[in-house]
């Protein structure tokens, strides 16, 4: 495998419950930190929502492996941040035989 670029730098969110006072809860993010990664645009689409336009576009963003349990290492269902854009995380897995790498298959969705 051909190491990736890493060029990017982007700031891991995790998703974090907030209680309100009605007995439910808000989401909010909590940042986890840095981390250089090389993002790579797949596929994406264009679909049309009442008068607005939604682009729904996907990414494989590739990083540093990190040990399980540890917080720099992503999980679904967090977000990569660069600037205003928004990587929702679908998907993580090794990216090479030796576990060096990480690639995580990655959402962005933009309202027009």
């Amino acid at each position: 495998m051909k190491a990736p670029l890493l060029n990017r730098r982007l700031m891991l969110e995790a998703p974090v419950r907030v209680p309100d006072d009605a007995g439910g809860y808000s989401v909010t993010w909590q940042a986890l930190g840095t981390i250089w990664a090389e993002v790579k645009s797949a596929t994406g689409r264009e679909t049309a929502a009442g008068e607005a336009t939604l682009s729904r576009a996907s990414y494989r963003i590739t990083l540093r492996a990190a040990p399980f349990g540890s917080p720099s290492r992503p999980l679904p269902d967090q977000r990569f941040r660069d600037g205003p854009r928004l990587f929702t995380i679908e998907a993580v897995t090794e990216a090479d035989p030796n576990g060096r790498y990480l690639v995580c298959v990655a959402q962005e969705e933009r309202v027009a």
